[in-house]
């Protein structure tokens, strides 16, 4: 009879041990001598000999987490790296300018359930949309009265607006909108924070 959780064929001694004195190797200075005295009343059945691995030494089996909160600001136009996914999520302004260069900013937003982020037209600024959680619906046009282009949008979707096109996006799902959107050029003056939405609009 075989037991899977034991590992080894009964009947057996679960206290008989693993070195006896009769298996001790001959050592220089006398008879049956081992150097590690850990060993000579360690159990043959031993559940720990059972496992590839001591527990110290063990498969590391979860995922890192982030240790450090990112200061959330401007760090433009020095050179720059964040992890991106972890900086929207952690924001909970409707708008944080994180990086502003000649060409290009990087912005942060937080579009709150039920509220969308105004629509609004770009003369001369292509801009680009990644949402990190949550999920809306984006409409854009040519004309503020003439939004034919609508989708629904989740995370890790993208959202390309280019210049002249009117567009907006509406939180539709039960928790917040939390994206990066670049601009290029940058449309927001260097070091931007808008709180809420009202603030954008003053």
């Amino acid at each position: 009879m075989y037991n899977t959780n034991n590992k080894w064929p009964y009947p057996c001694f679960s206290n008989a041990p693993l070195y006896t004195s009769h298996s001790m190797p001959h050592g220089m200075y006398g008879d049956k001598v081992y150097q590690c005295p850990y060993f000579l009343n360690i159990p043959m059945y031993n559940f720990s000999l059972c496992s590839p691995f001591l527990p110290q030494y063990g498969p590391c089996t979860e995922k890192a987490k982030p240790c450090d909160v990112i200061k959330l600001k401007d760090y433009g136009p020095e050179p720059f790296v964040v992890n991106i996914e972890e900086a929207a999520k952690q924001n909970d302004n409707f708008r944080t300018a994180l990086w502003t260069g000649e060409h290009l900013q990087l912005t942060l937003m937080s579009i709150n359930v039920g509220e969308d982020i105004g629509l609004e037209m770009h003369p001369d600024v292509d801009q680009f949309i990644r949402i990190e959680e949550g999920r809306g619906l984006v409409k854009m046009g040519d004309s503020k009265d003439n939004l034919d282009f609508q989708r629904n949008v989740h995370e890790d979707c993208i959202i390309i607006i280019p210049a002249g096109k009117w567009h907006n996006l509406i939180n539709t799902g039960n928790k917040p909108i939390k994206l990066y959107s670049i601009y290029a050029p940058p449309n927001h003056p260097h070091g931007t924070v808008h709180v809420t939405k009202k603030d954008a609009g003053e």
